[in-house]
């Protein structure tokens, strides 16, 4: 049975754009290994964790801060560099635009969440 965490849409988001990041850059150039795919696998997987993270913390103040600084921090760095690989060629650019918009989602996602959190706290 799935946790509260695994129910959570932007997790279940962050993970798949986790996942789609990790196959993606198997393609890329092999001199493009300690930069561009090691960059790209780290950020991405910084976003699920960091939400992961904020879950389980007790106060709205910590979640916020996590979600604000971190997970969102890392969800637009994880879409500039796909959009910049993209302008590189080591991925097709409806796919790089694709995984972008999907970041953009999930960055509007995690700020209504954020919002939501806010109004449990106050109610």
């Amino acid at each position: 049975m799935p946790t509260g965490l695994e129910n959570l849409k932007i997790y279940q988001l962050a993970k798949e754009l986790e996942l789609e990041i990790h196959q993606a850059t198997k393609k890329f150039p092999i001199e493009e290994r300690w930069r561009s795919v090691d960059q790209l696998n780290r950020s991405a997987a910084a976003v699920s964790n960091n939400i992961a993270e904020a879950y389980h913390k007790l106060s709205v103040i910590q979640r916020e801060h996590i979600l604000r600084n971190i997970a969102i921090g890392e969800a637009e760095e994880t879409k500039r560099n796909i959009e910049r690989c993209s302008m590189k060629t080591f991925i097709s650019k409806t796919t790089a635009d694709d995984i972008a918009n999907r970041y953009t989602s999930l960055i509007k996602g995690v700020y209504g969440y954020i919002r939501f959190l806010k109004n449990q706290s106050t109610n």
